[in-house]
């Protein structure tokens, strides 16, 4: 039997933050107490935040140590367990890895190829021999707008911790791109399209979308069902493509474009979830509505640390400030999204719980990871 007392410390507990300590055994908690009173044994957290271990629905980090530089690909199982190892080093030991499904076959500069089943035939493998030190479950980002979506999310079954699947439509004038202009910075800055090019772009994507995307939404909603998967929309921006996104059975919408979507998808009580990064720099990079505004018109439940992995915490403290309330903040990263998938086992601190905890030191308005046990073990 494994063992492990936090005393002293400030727990964040569903609805409040209380000085006490808490108790791990093997690995669920067992006790969870009020006061200051460090008994023997036990780590004096010296008035330290302990909380819930941090969970994470969607991030593109995987991405980033699987192509260091563009061009540059690194060795697969490598860049998994330096994926996990950062994140578990920012308090994060849930992690719903984001991997594109659907392929543009073309071989102009916006073209891409298959990689998810690959990838993550390697995480499941990797999990299997305990070889990282948080959960890993998929998510699979269905590209509407696409070649081979249909011929890719057939490669997957319900055996696959497939946790998450969402609809991303990433259509040039649609969504996130509304704005033309801010599409054609991006690819022109990472993909180095010329006018003509990205002309040819915009046009090929178009009569793509027109030709099978709504067979291919229809596919991903019924695969995601399949897998036994929550389904979640992305980038909705219209009061009407949030009504699609219900019809579908959307439990969470990614990333809204506008305030008119966000207000939809409480209309239709699907909870929203915004970009930690957005809520740090002040707006979205895509020139979209800035989560500091939702969170202030209520309508912001899940932060996601998207490119960022350690804005998951900062940003769940910093709506704590937003709102006047800590224990309301660190939810957007705890308890609303383990509710959002599903997770019925972690993100509170409470009897029974799975002993997945962080203690955190609070150093002006960010947070300092000092401690991360999943499942009751010391993993950083």
């Amino acid at each position: 039997m494994t063992e492990t007392i936090l005393a002293n410390a400030r727990l964040v507990l569903p609805d409040e933050a209380i000085t006490g300590s808490l108790r791990m055994s093997d690995d669920r908690i067992v006790d969870v107490a009020q006061g200051n009173a460090v008994p023997a044994g036990a780590i004096d957290c010296d008035g330290d935040l302990v909380m819930p271990g941090l969970i994470e629905l969607h991030t593109d980090n995987l991405e980033r140590h699987m192509e260091p530089r563009p061009g540059v690909h690194w060795p697969h199982q490598a860049a998994i367990i330096a994926h996990d190892a950062e994140l578990a080093s920012v308090g994060i030991t849930t992690v719903f890895d984001a991997l594109r499904v659907g392929s543009v076959l073309g071989d102009d500069k916006a073209s891409y190829r298959e990689y998810a089943r690959s990838f993550a035939d390697e995480i499941l493998e990797l999990s299997a021999a305990n070889a990282l030190r948080i959960s890993h479950f998929l998510h699979l980002r269905a590209e509407v707008c696409s070649e081979t979506l249909v011929e890719e999310l057939a490669k997957f079954g319900p055996e696959d911790r497939i946790g998450i699947v969402s609809l991303m439509d990433h259509t040039p004038g649609e969504r996130q791109f509304r704005d033309l202009s801010k599409l054609w910075d991006y690819m022109a800055g990472k993909r180095g399209m010329t006018g003509a090019e990205f002309d040819n772009h915009v046009a090929t994507m178009r009569a793509l979308r027109h030709r099978i995307g709504d067979l291919h939404e229809a596919a991903a909603v019924a695969e995601a069902r399949r897998f036994g998967a929550t389904l979640a929309s992305h980038d909705d921006t219209t009061a009407e493509q949030v009504s699609i996104s219900a019809s579908h059975g959307a439990h969470f919408a990614e990333f809204p474009t506008t305030a008119e979507a966000a207000q939809a998808c409480q209309n239709h009580g699907i909870k929203v979830m915004m970009g930690a990064p957005n809520l740090i720099r002040g707006g979205s990079h895509s020139g979209n509505i800035a989560a500091k505004e939702l969170a202030q018109n209520g309508l912001l439940h899940i932060l996601s640390s998207d490119y960022v992995p350690s804005s998951l915490l900062s940003g769940a403290l910093a709506l704590g400030d937003v709102w006047g309330n800590l224990a309301r903040g660190i939810a957007t990263v705890t308890a609303a999204p383990a509710d959002a998938t599903g997770l019925a086992d972690r993100g509170h601190l409470a009897l029974g719980a799975r002993a997945d905890v962080i203690r955190v030191k609070t150093i002006g308005t960010t947070g300092a990871v000092r401690g991360v046990w999943v499942r009751g073990q010391r993993v950083g």
